[in-house]
């Protein structure tokens, strides 16, 4: 039977929330949906509930997980500190795409943080996942809700598809309306530092903080991060994804005709109508929000249409395309 039950996305029945609370507090596997993608949940405060989360992913253990908290007075007892900075950017985007890393008391179970003194905190802008939140009364350990280095889960469906009955209760709360994943600073230090690009971007950030340091330094394959989204290789289809430039076409059509030849389907994320041979062209938006929204949702069907190959049209550069352009490279990189 399937664990996958629909709820009102707008206005979640009490019910329902309250059974997925109840799993919750006897430390199961609830998936629920946020405005950025699906989440796999589990009691935050329990180690055996998030050592779950570890193995339905497949999950490394030196990946840390994002706490959900209802509000900044749940985030608190979270923190051995709260600086002036957290207090601006909680005032700023929470609820929303935004996770700040910050020094963690001893409450928090170690597997939680991949052993590192800090924990990685969010309010979700969503009322499915706000209602969980605040009648089970926890924080909520809760990762994308797919296997590990997989595309990220943007509706109900592309959870089950993933993880099927390995959790214990889906709620559908019908398709993410951002569709990628939050953006994550990290506040440990003297100066704050952008660990994951999204729909947020640095510059809003900078608004509001100043100068924000970006790391360009490759972290060890296995060392521990800080923050979820750091893997060299991440959120990736099945099919082999190529990015390409569309004032090149000569070698995409290479690579399209030896696909084919071997008996390969070719899909592609456009840009702009070519005459290409291709099986399954999606044609994306210019508009990075709306890229955004549809992009996992674009490469599930790619996916799901048995796509061997999928090539995507070199995205425009920008600060509004850098958490697009972030995906989009660790989705490309060969494991």
């Amino acid at each position: 039977m399937s664990p996958l039950i629909h709820v009102d996305p707008l206005h979640p029945q009490v019910e329902l929330i309250s059974q997925a609370a109840r799993i919750l507090h006897a430390g199961g596997l609830v998936a629920f949906p946020t405005e950025t993608v699906y989440g796999l949940g589990a009691n935050a405060l329990e180690a055996n509930a998030v050592e779950k989360i570890f193995k339905v992913k497949r999950r490394p253990s030196y990946n840390p997980l994002i706490v959900h908290v209802n509000d900044v007075a749940a985030a608190l007892p979270l923190v051995r500190r709260w600086p002036a900075d957290a207090e601006k950017l909680g005032d700023a985007f929470w609820p929303g795409p935004l996770t700040m890393v910050l020094p963690k008391r001893k409450e928090v179970p170690n597997i939680v943080t991949a052993g590192l003194d800090s924990v990685a905190l969010r309010v979700p802008a969503h009322p499915v996942a706000l209602a969980l939140l605040e009648l089970s009364k926890l924080p909520v350990a809760a990762p994308s809700a797919n296997r590990s280095t997989q595309l990220s889960p943007t509706t109900a469906q592309h959870v089950e598809k993933s993880l099927g009955d390995e959790v214990d209760i889906i709620l559908d709360g019908g398709a993410t309306i951002l569709g990628i994943e939050s953006t994550v600073v990290d506040l440990t230090g003297n100066r704050p530092v952008l660990l994951r690009p999204g729909i947020i971007s640095c510059e809003e950030l900078q608004s509001i903080l100043g100068d924000i340091d970006v790391p360009e330094k490759t972290i060890q394959e296995i060392a521990p991060r800080l923050s979820p989204g750091m893997l060299d290789r991440h959120y990736a289809p099945h099919a082999s994804m190529v990015l390409f430039d569309p004032e090149k076409l000569g070698g995409v059509r290479d690579i399209i005709e030896k696909e084919q030849a071997k008996g390969g389907i070719v899909g592609a994320l456009l840009l702009t109508s070519f005459d290409l041979p291709l099986q399954h062209p999606i044609p994306m938006p210019l508009n990075p929000l709306s890229y955004a929204r549809l992009l996992y949702a674009s490469l599930h069907s790619l996916d799901d249409l048995g796509c061997t190959q999928i090539l995507v049209e070199k995205i425009p550069n920008g600060p509004a395309w850098a958490a697009i352009s972030d995906r989009l490279k660790r989705a490309s990189r060969q494991g």
